[in-house]
């Protein structure tokens, strides 16, 4: 796959990331094209912070380098690979400030530059969080695949900051414009949602770029159905999204212990903050890990790993992220330790399992999920 972004104003090396040995995708698309050459032609004028929001692989903040950007990510993946294209392009990572996006926004930011996300509720978490930052000379320009932005995605940016246009679409991407108000009054914040979980008195909570945001899946309500009880001591909830999984075993067993596991910073917020407001007697039981996966962490670190795997990174339809999930279980689960998944039947996870681990189970199947488990021989 092409690795390099040319443009008539750059030159860049970019990988997606984790760095695949035959990576079929690239690591930016028509979207960071059209940003960089508009950009380009309308260089900054007036003094401030730049910020970067949704920065996919990094393509932006090396290409705004100059301006020590402050990159803003709810993704733990995004923010290993900006640092990654940096060092490979010979740019100082030092340069820029990550953070992610629960975090405080710098205030009168001079530009910002939005890769629009085809998840509305986290564009309208960052708008919402932009209204109280952004001045009337601050710049705003946002772009996406042109089928992502609709009559509805400019509606807020123009409920949310100001007068919106937008371009003509290029390469099948689309510019927006947006000119922010000067005076903008307060606006209630939707976020998180909370909606009650059947069957229990809990409530959930859930930041707005976390997957099934208002009612619990329908693959999640299928593993709890089937969840093993009082025959673990160390769970990892690996891709725990709110949590629910792991909040369940704490409220069924008084003596496990649950990590959470998720590459999303607002998915990893929002198991802890299920915890604290259903179980807070169980906090000590708890623990809470925004990572790639299980990198870094050490053999015999769980007896039990649940896992209800993605099948995209970003926009782009991949198992390599599952495929990463259990080869990271199967080197940090020890001798007898059992990974359990739910997927949809078409996604050939018996296969695989059957290829890593030599054996897998089917725990239970309906029409359209199934459940199964491997054990580490």
């Amino acid at each position: 796959m092409e690795t390099l972004l040319v443009t008539p104003h750059c030159q860049l090396t970019l990988y997606r990331y984790p760095r695949l040995s035959q990576e079929t995708l690239q690591a930016w698309d028509a979207a960071d094209e059209y940003l960089i050459n508009t950009l380009a032609e309308s260089p900054l004028e007036q003094a401030g912070p730049v910020i970067i929001m949704n920065d996919g692989f990094g393509a932006l903040a090396a290409f705004l380098h100059g301006y020590s950007p402050v990159s803003v990510t709810d993704s733990y993946i995004s923010e290993r690979a900006t640092l990654a294209n940096l060092t490979e392009n010979g740019l100082d990572t030092d340069g820029i400030r990550l953070q992610d996006a629960l975090a405080p926004l710098p205030e009168a930011p001079a530009l910002v530059v939005i890769k629009v996300s085809k998840y509305q509720a986290l564009l309208e978490q960052q708008l919402l969080a932009l209204r109280q930052v952004v001045t009337p000379a601050t710049g705003i320009i946002a772009a996406g695949k042109a089928k992502d932005i609709h009559t509805s995605t400019l509606k807020l940016f123009e409920k949310y900051l100001g007068a919106t246009r937008t371009s003509l679409a290029w390469k099948k991407a689309r510019l927006i414009h947006c000119e922010p108000q000067e005076k903008r009054p307060a606006l209630a914040n939707p976020f998180p949602t909370v909606w009650p979980l059947e069957g229990t008195d809990m409530l959930i909570h859930n930041h707005a770029n976390v997957f099934s945001r208002t009612s619990l899946d329908i693959g999640a309500r299928f593993m709890l159905d089937n969840l093993p009880i009082h025959s673990a001591r160390k769970v990892i909830d690996l891709g725990c999204g709110n949590g629910v999984l792991g909040l369940s075993l704490l409220a069924r067993d008084s003596e496990v212990e649950v990590t959470f596991v998720d590459e999303s910073y607002m998915a990893v917020a929002s198991a802890r903050l299920n915890v604290e407001h259903n179980l807070a007697e169980a906090l000590p039981r708890a623990s809470f890990m925004v990572n790639n996966c299980l990198d870094g962490v050490e053999t015999g670190a769980a007896d039990r790993i649940l896992c209800n795997p993605p099948f995209h990174q970003q926009q782009a339809i991949t198992d390599h992220i599952a495929w990463q999930m259990f080869c990271d279980a199967h080197r940090v689960l020890p001798k007898g330790g059992e990974l359990w998944i739910v997927g949809n039947r078409h996604l050939d996870y018996h296969n695989k399992l059957k290829r890593l681990f030599a054996n897998a189970q089917v725990v239970a199947s309906n029409s359209k999920f199934v459940i199964l488990k491997a054990i580490k021989r």
